[in-house]
């Protein structure tokens, strides 16, 4: 089977997951959208795909617009 690859990417506040080409939702921490990646290449890989899951690093520890 193919690769189902999820890109994070984003900044404070303001980030998304891409794959296949495409960005639906929007979240507010870099760690919410890693979780939300994480669970759909979880199903992927129960279909058989090979997956990759890829996160930049930022300048807080949640990628929230606010560290406090």
């Amino acid at each position: 089977m193919a690769l189902a690859a999820y890109q994070i990417f984003g900044e404070a506040g303001e980030w998304r997951i891409r794959h296949d080409g495409q960005s639906h939702n929007v979240y507010q921490t870099k760690e919410a959208a890693f979780e939300a990646a994480v669970a759909a290449a979880s199903l992927a890989l129960r279909q058989g795909y090979a997956v990759t899951v890829t996160a930049p690093s930022s300048d807080t520890a949640t990628g929230a617009s606010n560290a406090s």
